[in-house]
């Protein structure tokens, strides 16, 4: 299927649209699925047919100092990961410092426990146990 003969001609006017801050059908975002959306192109005619296009709309974007939408949301995106990265560090950090102490605990108690029960075999324990064994 060959393209259309005014393709060309229709991402330079959407481009012109969206970089005036006018778009027509698209929400004006700058990036190449929007520039093709407002073109009424698929988007692989700027990334295979009119590369050349989507280079110089990139161009244009970084001429005029804004930085992309796409770019502004991985920013976000990554400084939110970064955060919970942070706190997942912080959490793991004090597991592992609770994790000896609990270790000891339990040890603690397994001792203890051993200790009773040797107790409670004894001829003449010198505990009573709280409910008898069956």
């Amino acid at each position: 299927m060959s393209p259309a003969l005014d393709e060309r001609e229709r991402i330079r006017a959407a481009m012109d649209r969206i970089l005036a801050g006018a778009p027509q059908n698209s929400t004006g975002a700058l990036t190449i699925v929007a520039l093709a959306q407002e073109a009424d192109v698929p988007r692989n005619a700027l990334t295979q047919r009119h590369s050349d296009l989507r280079n110089e709309f990139y161009e244009r974007v970084k001429a005029r100092g804004a930085t992309p939408d796409v770019e502004v949301r991985l920013r976000e995106t990554i400084k939110k990961l970064k955060k919970t990265i942070a706190n997942k560090n912080k959490e793991l950090a004090q597991i592992r410092e609770d994790v000896p102490a609990l270790v000891r605990a339990v040890h603690q108690l397994t001792l203890e426990n051993q200790e009773l029960r040797k107790q409670l075999e004894l001829p003449e324990p010198n505990i009573t146990p709280l409910r008898r064994r069956s």
